[in-house]
Parts: structure tokens; sequence; C-alpha cells
């Protein structure tokens, strides 16, 4: 895509909870969080405004004693999306699967579905699971190392090519006369024998409509930016400063170009939590009632899992514990690397970590107006730090009907983001080759 004709992609995530805490807040009506009707409506709110993409974030375990503060996870994806595929048309749905604890051929099977129930618009989030009580939900002891964890992923990624690949675009014939069905030459075992995985093939199910679903990828470490060059599409990250979007975003680029890629075969997609209102003294004053809101208990949870750290241990207001004896973890090297980055330049306690840059999982943060908040994105998306961003709102109820009501008609009227779907399937309308 030249640059004259480039346009911003956005992504917009479907959680029941918002951002943490929010679901305390008055306008969140609790009676609506697990009601398929709520996320359909909000689904249809979403194609009307033209967004590209609804993502749903995913995990397989929970702590129990994480509950009392609030929803952990909401519905399985895949089965959420497919209910949205019934009231929906155009706009694409990207649910998370996990490689560490899924079987290739049942991955395959069930995008190749949803790719055929909505009519050529799913992705699939290819993670690796970093929590390790996760582990103790599959009948293991602990987590395979994170190298392992990604060379088995790769190798999974490559069977889901292989099944999808299994059946050849012409080969469903359903010749009622000759009474031919499918074209049998045409369908083919895969006899994939690997380190990891083997599996004959072929799918049963025939090739989906995209050809492939779109592969999406959200890993920012050494192996997960690896994987990411080679296969990814859509890659989610996370960034909260300009500087550093910017350097991912140049190296992912040049990865791609280093597989044999076009660096316009991949589009960076920062997360973004985002709170807009009419006037920047409204938008602040909603996120001064949800900071109040956040159980500091439940965000240290949430980074001795993300960590693979028990951060309990430690007293919330001296200075943040020195990991400098962690040569590495075993769970999200991500956060691990960017938690390092925040503490060593900004010298915080734990507490103060937790309440200045835990509002999500570390991403972008923005509170204003639709102008202050489409200026940022402007400067990301024209400076070499973003292709678009997948949107996070942070209140649970309103917070997406904002965003899609203030903000996209300020990225539409300045020419960064259109107003018409360009196609029927996700790939056409994110510009990507048919395949």
């Amino acid at each position: 895509m030249s640059e004259s004709n480039r346009r911003m992609i956005l992504s917009l995530v479907l959680q029941n909870a918002g951002a943490k805490g929010s679901w305390r807040h008055p306008s969140t009506r609790l009676e609506e969080f697990h009601d398929i009707k709520h996320f359909q409506r909000l689904a249809k709110k979403a194609e009307a405004a033209r967004i590209d993409s609804l993502f749903i974030a995913d995990g397989l375990s929970v702590e129990a004693k994480a509950v009392q503060h609030g929803p952990i996870l909401g519905f399985e994806p895949l089965t959420l999306l497919s209910s949205i595929a019934a009231v929906t048309e155009r706009i694409g749905l990207i649910a998370t699967i996990s490689t560490s604890f899924s079987e290739p051929y049942n991955v395959a099977r069930t995008f190749a579905s949803l790719d055929h129930i909505s009519g050529g618009r799913a992705g699939w989030n290819i993670v690796t699971t970093g929590v390790e009580r996760t582990a103790l939900n599959f009948g293991l002891q602990q987590l395979p190392s994170h190298a392992e964890r990604y060379a088995r992923a790769r190798e999974f990624t490559e069977v889901v090519l292989k099944l999808w690949d299994s059946w050849e675009a012409d080969a469903l014939v359903q010749d009622k006369a000759s009474g031919v069905y499918a074209d049998a030459a045409k369908v083919h075992d895969i006899h994939h024998e690997g380190n990891y995985y083997s599996v004959r093939g072929a799918l049963n199910i025939m090739r989906p409509p995209q050809g492939r679903p779109l592969l999406v990828q959200a890993g920012a470490s050494e192996d997960g930016r690896s994987l990411a060059a080679e296969y990814a599409e859509l890659i989610f990250t996370i960034q909260n400063t300009f500087e550093d979007a910017q350097l991912y975003y140049q190296d992912i680029k040049a990865r791609a170009v280093k597989a044999g890629r076009s660096p316009d075969d991949i589009k960076v997609l920062p997360g973004l939590h985002v709170i807009v209102c009419a006037t920047e003294e409204e938008a602040q004053h909603k996120a001064g009632d949800l900071r109040q809101l956040r159980s500091i208990e439940r965000a240290v949870m949430s980074l001795s899992n993300l960590l693979g750290i028990d951060f309990s241990a430690y007293a919330l207001d001296e200075p943040f514990p020195d990991l400098s004896h962690v040569k590495q973890t075993n769970s999200y090297q991500t956060f691990y690397q960017m938690v390092q980055k925040i503490v060593a330049k900004e010298k915080l306690t734990l507490r103060e970590l937790l309440e200045k840059h835990w509002i999500g999982n570390g991403e972008l943060n923005i509170a204003g107006t639709p102008q202050q908040v489409v200026d940022v994105m402007e400067r990301w998306f024209k400076d070499g730090a973003a292709d678009g961003f997948n949107v996070m709102p942070q209140l649970a109820f309103g917070g997406a009907e904002d965003f899609l009501e203030l903000v996209v008609p300020e990225l539409q009227r300045r020419g960064l983001f259109p107003r018409d779907y360009s196609g029927q399937t996700l790939r056409e309308n994110l510009g990507f080759s048919p395949l």
C-alpha cells in the first residue's frame, strides 16, 4: 500500500470488564456482563462506524482469590464471535487461541468454521501461554520453557496452515448429476511429522473463504518477534511511549524484509486505552474516578502472573524491587522487559508503578477530547510508530460508544480512516492480497 493511500487500521477489543476496576463504575450494567445481546449490540455499533475488526483476548486459568476484585475473563472467544457473526456482515472477527494448550487440527477446524460462518471475516491471534498456573489445568506440573513454547508455536502454525491448504480452492464440486461432491484429487493429506506434532490431515471442512484466516500475533520478545516476522499479518503490541513504539515498528518491519516479506505484509497495532469526552475536564474526571475504583491487590496479582514473580511479598511503598538477579523469566518476557525499563527510568515504588502504568497492562493511555486523542493517534500513525490501533475503551459500558461516536468521525474528517468497507472479507478490507 503506497503512502498516498495508506490509511489507519482500527480493531476494537471486546471485553466484559473494561479497564481494571471499571465494573464498579456507576455506568456499568452488571446484569449485562454475561449477556450475549450486549456484545451483539456493541458489534453492530462498531460495524456501523466501519471498525475493521473486533478482537477478544483470552486466558485459560483463573486465580480463585482474584475473582473478588471483578470479572476475569468472559465467554470463550470463538463461541462469542460465532454468535456475533450471525448479526454482522463486514466487520472482522479475531479470536485468541493459545498454541500451548491446543491441538493444531482443532484450531484449524474451528477457525475455518468461523471463516465460513462469517463469510470470510475470521482472524487467529496466535499466542503462547506464560502463566505457570495454567499448566496445572492441562495435566502438567509446570510450563514448558519460553523457548520451547515458541518452538511449538512455530510448528503449530505450520501445521494449521498446511491443514487450511489441504483443500484446493476448487476442490468442492457438488455435482448432483455425476454424484461427485468433492474432487478427491484436490483434497490432500498433509502427512506432517515434526518435533512436536504428527498430523496426517486433511482438514474435515473445505477451504476457508479467505483461503487462510488472517494471522495475528502479540508477542514482543525475541522469539515472539521472530514468529511474527515469519507469519503474522497484524501485530498487537504494547508500548506506552512514542519512542518505544517507533523502535518496535522499525524492528519488526526490518525483520519482515529479512524473512523475505514486504514491510507492508505486516501491520502494527499498538494497544490504546482510551477515555474520550467532549471536554478534557470531563475526560480527566472519569479517569480519576476509575483510578479510585481499581484494586491494588488485583493489580499485584496481575503483575505477578505476567512476570512470574510473586510481588505480594514486597512492600507497596518501598522502592520497586531490584530484578537484576532475575536473568530471564519463564512468563511473559515482553512485560518483564517493559517493567524493567520503566522502573529504571522513573525510580518508582511498586504502588506507583501499578497506579501510574497498570491501567491495562502497560499500553498507551489517553484521556481527553476527540481532537486530543486523534492528535496522538495521527502522530503515531504518520511518524512511523503504528499502522493503526487495538482500541481498549476503559469504561465497560459507554466507553466504546464514545470512541465510535467521537473519535472515529474525527479520524474520518482528517482523512485517516475510511467511511466505508472496501470488500466483504477481512483480508479485502485490510488491503491484503487474497490467498
